[in-house]
């Protein structure tokens, strides 16, 4: 009955607001998950609806301690410039070898906004320090974001963090060892969620790579009521609706062993009809094994890709070959 009460006060809102429903309508929405369309625009067009609405939402952090200062020989803490002010990020140093270097931005998962001590070593069935990409010899910079850490601004949970993504990479192109034609985005988790938003939302970036994404971020944002709110909060970071959005390669990876978002990724693959978005499983993999070894192969895909315009192919044969490998080697 609550479950009724609840889906017939978010029809009435998205009504209100205009919104419509997709895929199952207000069938659909009884049954638990609601299915809802942006006014107007189909998911095609992610750019024109962020630049239509305005989020309310705000997140208080009780977390305001600033990012902590790394090794100088691994990182740089740095600030990047924003729509809201500096923001705190860790950038791997200049190698000095008067060479450009492709880059990634990397988002971390849980917390995603604020940054933490990612240079310490980890354990490889749980390593979330994206240390394979430094290790290829990528630029690796992680982006703190508005109202992470003693950053300015306030958390907008998967909103406004989208331009401080893009301005990440504004930043990093402008780093003297990195190539500016060769910046990628990854992320994990909540990262992995925001990095597949803002490759939906921008074409900054030549390839995306989001290891197991949620299809929606109000699964992620558990302390936000959203049956109250303007169902185009909700729709606002529902990356499965905006999958036609995507302009550039984007790779959504997740292993398909508990614990695993792996009904996310299944889902979004039935949704996508976008050539540009490929979706792999790693067999045998959980939502944390999956990271040390298959950013490790990401990584060498990215060191090999230079060409004019990105030509990464990845399969989901590959994945499990080097997971195996990996594993094995991991377990003598």
């Amino acid at each position: 009955m609550a479950r009724t009460l609840s889906a017939i006060i978010v029809a009435l809102i998205a009504a209100a607001a205009g919104v419509t429903f997709f895929n199952g309508g207000l069938s659909g929405l009884l049954g638990g998950e609601p299915q809802l369309a942006w006014p107007h625009n189909d998911g095609s067009d992610f750019p024109a609806a962020r630049a239509q609405f305005k989020t309310q939402v705000t997140v208080k952090s009780s977390d305001t301690a600033a990012a902590p200062s790394p090794p100088p020989a691994i990182f740089r803490r740095v600030t990047y410039p924003s729509a809201v002010g500096p923001l705190a990020a860790y950038l791997t140093p200049d190698p000095k070898d008067g060479q450009k270097h492709p880059a990634i931005v990397w988002i971390t998962g849980g917390d995603c906004n604020a940054l933490g001590e990612m240079w310490e070593p980890a354990d490889p069935k749980n390593d979330q320090t994206a240390t394979a990409f430094r290790k290829a010899g990528l630029v690796l910079m992680a982006p703190s974001l508005r109202g992470g850490n003693n950053n300015p601004g306030v958390r907008q949970a998967f909103a406004g963090e989208i331009d401080d993504v893009v301005a990440a990479a504004d930043f990093l192109s402008q780093q003297p060892y990195v190539d500016p034609t060769r910046i990628y985005l990854g992320g994990h988790s909540t990262g992995g969620t925001l990095a597949l938003l803002t490759a939906e939302a921008s074409s900054r970036f030549r390839a995306t790579f989001a290891f197991g994404p949620a299809h929606r971020a109000e699964y992620q944002l558990e302390n936000i009521d959203f049956d109250k709110l303007d169902p185009r909060e909700r729709l606002l970071r529902a990356p499965e609706y905006w999958l036609a959005s995507a302009k550039k390669p984007t790779f959504v990876l997740e292993g398909n062993k508990d614990p695993s978002n792996i009904p996310a990724l299944k889902r979004m693959r039935e949704l996508s009809h976008n050539p540009n978005i490929q979706f792999l499983a790693v067999e045998g993999a959980t939502h944390f094994t999956i990271l040390a070894p298959i950013t490790a192969v990401v990584a060498d895909k990215i060191v090999h890709d230079t060409g004019p315009t990105s030509n990464i192919e990845i399969t989901e044969a590959d994945l499990f070959r080097d997971f195996v490998r990996f594993s094995t080697r991991i377990a003598r």
